[in-house]
């Protein structure tokens, strides 16, 4: 055996369906938490290449129990321990807005570079940064794009308009509407806090009568959605749904975008929730195996 996927238990399911994938064994890490929230881990058995796969959602744990977990995996003779993390925290802040704050992504970055031989991730949340390289410095770093994937939740029969709620969502809407031949349109976001956001979507006219697809990378709080929702809504939208590549809001969140008036929210299945639909495990299967990440 000259490699073998890990995976935990919260997301055991997706790292089983990237094992399989690969044609690779998966087993999983086992992690006990004491009293005092330090946790002890233990990998059950290792290989020459090590593939360790966790979503960092809810991050500060999970970090701290993968860098032991890539630790342990070295010990039982690991040469190689690659990082797959479908959705990658810690990556919006790129610079110091304000005197004193940590700059995260940098922080998080030199991290995961120190303690992995490769990182295979999708949709990270850049900005300033064009690479994942750069924020991932000295190790092979993959940025995957899910929109062949999101692409793939869109109903047959249906001919809806495709919408970015913001400018950063212009590269996930042209790859998803391009290719069906569909209608774009793209929204101005201005924001005034975590929970307070106000929108613009140019050419909303487009969408009377219509469904209308909102399309975005990370659903946190809702907030963009639910002002893009109200505006389709106002500009006689038939239909409005939601897609995702990962997708962090909370149970509150998801009603909340309900009752806004988004009939369907669907993320890929980066983190385990309600929302989950269309698996990555392909798309990173191919990335692991075009990349030479997968030799020892």
């Amino acid at each position: 055996m000259n490699a073998l996927v890990l995976g935990f238990a919260h997301s055991l399911s997706s790292a089983q369906a990237l094992a399989a994938q690969l044609g690779l064994p998966c087993d999983k890490v086992g992690v006990h938490r004491f009293p005092d929230l330090e946790s002890l881990v233990q990998v059950p058995r290792s290989a020459p290449t090590v593939i360790l796969h966790r979503s960092l959602n809810d991050p500060n744990a999970k970090l701290i129990e993968l860098i032991l977990a890539a630790s342990a995996a070295r010990d039982g003779g690991a040469r190689r321990v690659v990082l797959v993390a479908p959705y990658l925290a810690y990556m919006r802040q790129d610079m110091a807005f304000k005197p004193g704050e940590a700059v995260s992504q940098r922080v998080i970055g030199q991290l995961i570079a120190a303690h992995f031989d490769g990182i295979v991730t999708v949709d990270p949340h850049l900005h300033r940064v064009a690479t994942l390289a750069q924020a991932v410095p000295g190790i092979p770093a993959i940025a995957l794009s899910a929109a062949p994937v999101l692409a793939s939740a869109i109903e047959a029969g249906q001919d809806p308009v495709i919408v970015g709620p913001d400018s950063e969502a212009r590269q996930w809407i042209e790859s998803i509407a391009r290719p069906l031949g569909l209608d774009m349109l793209l929204g101005s976001k201005e924001r005034f806090g975590d929970r307070k956001v106000a929108l613009s979507i140019a050419g909303i006219e487009k969408a009377k009568g219509r469904s209308a697809i909102l399309v975005d990378d990370v659903i946190s709080s809702g907030e963009t959605l639910i002002a893009a929702a109200g505006a389709l809504r106002k500009a006689g939208a038939q239909r409005i749904e939601a897609l995702a590549t990962h997708c962090l809001a909370s149970s509150e969140d998801l009603a909340r975008m309900t009752a806004s008036g988004i009939a369907r929210i669907v993320s890929t299945d980066s983190i385990p929730g309600p929302t989950c639909g269309p698996t990555l495990a392909p798309l990173l299967a191919d990335a692991l195996k075009s990349s030479g990440l997968l030799q020892t």
